[in-house]
């Protein structure tokens, strides 16, 4: 029997696509205990407080924070099946009664059932509590609480209740017909659903909610005519996304403008890929490793998430006929979509580490279908992420906002600062080949006064001084930069400083820098500062350094091998300590990072020092003499000009 869900099992059992407040595991069933707790949590998702279209009841899957612990216990079929029909005869007691859709899965060889309960249309309703009394019961975060002990609640589900939101209402001027099957499968196949397999396709559209009765017959509902129409276009003015590029500010040219309609998924993915080719990318390579350092003039994520934010969040209703816009300068681009935000958002909740309050969607079903894609993140995720994405590249903060009256809201993001600045370091360059040093100098200064918050012109500038043994004038131009400046480039600002003031015999002001930037950092420049601190002969810190790379580290084989000098070291002086067990564990974990540099494409002098490291650390591990003078072999085959390598072979023979 195929499943019924039009989610995949996996991705909800993960709550991926599904944000975990609606989504409730249970690991057994007990009609007296998790039955009753069951009936009120689909009373909670039916009645739907916050228009995200309800949840999902788990059980036979236990949970641990809110997370599937794997593999689930899973019921007996006898249990599915009682589970089955206590649940469809209590729901029939539910005020007003309210049926929620059952569907038996198998995962791991375990039997589960998944209680799928969508916001309903007739809702507020009514669950027994403990005592028996009737209570109306609503979802607060990953909690099922009672409206009528929590301050207004229960006026709020009153109000929600009175209307059905927009994208969940019938299209009465359109027909089943105008939804089109091959899009609608294409959906289940994009997310994994195993109701692709159901051969009907009325009962495909019945249990994905596209369509609702209407006097004996099936009718589209407006999101089903909004994903899995040819034209939404018919129905819904708005539905389609403008975009017009300027050569200037507003009272610029039109350089292009491009249309993007159909189905609101084709819309939002076509446009994003449009966006992304516009988004020029700069990359710079590091010296003597594989990694590069860069940024875009619009970091993806930022673009993807407004776009869909947008998207997701305006109106669609005959009273709003104005498309999506997004506006291309030469300095930022605007996002605007209509009307603003639902009352209960203000201004300061649109600010950097702000929270959201848990008002009601506008949109319960657009977000759902969205997020099933992959293409919106969970509630109250958006903006925070656009933050993130904008710091992480060392663009400006994006700004939020919109009017008195709700008419528009409007995302801004600024162009990276580094535009003008990367005329100005070809300009200094080309002074350098000519001999023209000071004109160098100037341009960059001159540059750097316009433009004070460019990362890349701060750097040159930071090693332009040091190289003139002006180290004050480097120190200055960091702490302009950290007045004005995007705090995301900081740390890598501050370990070009601490190079600088190590080349000056300053070893004491760089250890100072690099403890202050430790905590922010990740990435290469997580990697840099630990390759500053092994010169500093500080391998402890060196070693947090390098454990705050994450990732960036596993394709960079310098960094990886000094990582495992690292770790020798530090074995070093748990030998001295008699720490037997943090001796053998750094040697053990050197050895793995060792053997991934050999694995990775490198020059041969840097696979001949980590031969060599290999061959003393499996000898400090004991490892059979063999294996330690192969490993010698191999260091000498690729260097045989470094005596070292023989002359450690030598002693370790005659041992």
């Amino acid at each position: 029997m195929p499943s019924i869900l039009p989610v995949n099992l996996e991705d909800l059992l993960a709550c991926r696509g599904v944000e975990s407040q609606r989504v409730e595991f249970k690991a057994g069933w007990d009609p007296k205990t998790t039955g009753f707790q069951v009936l009120r949590t689909i009373c909670a998702f039916a009645n739907d407080l916050q228009n995200l279209n309800g949840g999902y009841v788990v059980i036979g899957v236990a949970e641990q924070g809110g997370r599937a612990i794997f593999p689930p216990p899973g019921l007996t079929d006898q249990a599915v099946e009682a589970a089955q029909k206590w649940i469809r005869g209590q729901c029939n007691r539910l005020d007003p009664p309210y049926q929620p859709l059952l569907s038996p899965e198998t995962v791991a060889d375990r039997r589960l059932l998944v209680v799928w309960a969508p916001g309903s249309e007739t809702r507020p309703h009514r669950a027994p509590a403990r005592d028996g009394s009737p209570r109306y019961w609503v979802r607060l975060g990953t909690e099922t609480v009672d409206a009528d002990q929590r301050g207004n609640l229960l006026s709020s589900l009153m109000e929600q209740a009175a209307r059905v939101p927009w994208d969940d209402r019938r299209a009465m001027d359109a027909t089943i017909e105008d939804l089109r099957e091959a899009k609608v499968r294409e959906f289940l196949h994009d997310v994994g659903s195993g109701l692709l397999n159901e051969p009907d396709t009325g009962v495909v559209y019945q249990h994905m909610r596209l369509t609702a009765p209407v006097n004996g017959h099936q009718a589209p509902r407006n999101v089903g005519l909004l994903f899995f129409s040819h034209d939404p276009l018919r129905w819904f003015r708005g539905a389609k996304i403008e975009v017009v590029q300027f050569t200037a500010d507003r009272a610029g040219d039109v350089q292009e403008e491009r249309t993007f309609s159909g189905a609101l998924a084709d819309q939002v993915r076509d446009c994003l890929g449009y966006l992304e080719n516009l988004s020029t990318a700069h990359l710079q390579k590091q010296q003597d490793r594989s990694q590069v350092r860069g940024w875009v003039s619009y970091p993806l994520p930022a673009l993807r998430e407004t776009l869909v934010n947008a998207v997701y969040h305006r109106s669609y209703a005959a009273d709003q006929p104005e498309p999506t816009k997004v506006y291309l300068y030469p300095g930022r681009i605007e996002v605007i979509s209509y009307p603003g935000p639902v009352p209960g958002i203000e201004a300061s909740h649109l600010a950097l580490n702000a929270s959201t309050p848990p008002v009601p969607a506008r949109n319960r079903r657009i977000g759902e279908f969205l997020k099933e894609l992959g293409l919106a993140e969970g509630r109250h995720t958006g903006l925070p992420k656009v933050f993130q994405a904008m710091a992480a590249n060392g663009s400006p903060a994006p700004r939020f906002q919109f009017d008195e009256q709700r008419t528009f809201f409007q995302a801004t993001l600024p162009a990276h600062p580094e535009y003008e600045a990367l005329s100005a370091l070809r300009d200094a360059a080309h002074l350098r080949v000519l001999g023209a040093s000071k004109e160098a100098l100037h341009r960059l200064e001159s540059a750097w006064a316009v433009n004070p918050a460019a990362g890349v012109l701060a750097a040159e500038l930071i090693r332009e001084y040091g190289k003139r043994g002006e180290v004050q004038q480097s120190e200055a131009v960091l702490d302009t930069f950290a007045a004005e400046g995007p705090q995301g480039v900081l740390p890598h600002l501050r370990n070009v400083l601490a190079n600088v003031l190590m080349d000056a015999g300053k070893p004491e002001k760089a250890r100072q820098l690099l403890w202050k930037n430790s905590s922010l950092l990740f990435g290469q420049d997580a990697i840099d500062a630990a390759i500053l601190a092994r010169r500093l002969r500080d391998p402890l810190a060196a070693h947090q350094h390098f454990q705050r790379a994450g990732d960036a580290i596993n394709a960079d084989p310098r960094a990886l091998l000094e990582f495992a000098q690292t770790k020798l070291q530090l074995s070093g002086k748990s030998r001295r300590a008699r720490r037997e067990d943090s001796r053998r564990r750094f040697l053990r974990e050197a050895r793995t990072l060792l053997e991934r540099v050999l694995q990775l494409s490198a020059p041969p002098t840097r696979h001949a020092w980590a031969w060599r490291e290999l061959a003393r650390t499996l000898h400090w591990l004991g490892a059979p003499a063999r294996d330690v003078a192969d490993a010698y072999q191999k260091a000498i085959a690729l260097l045989p000009e470094e005596a070292r390598f023989v002359q450690e072979l030598q002693e370790r023979r005659r041992r």
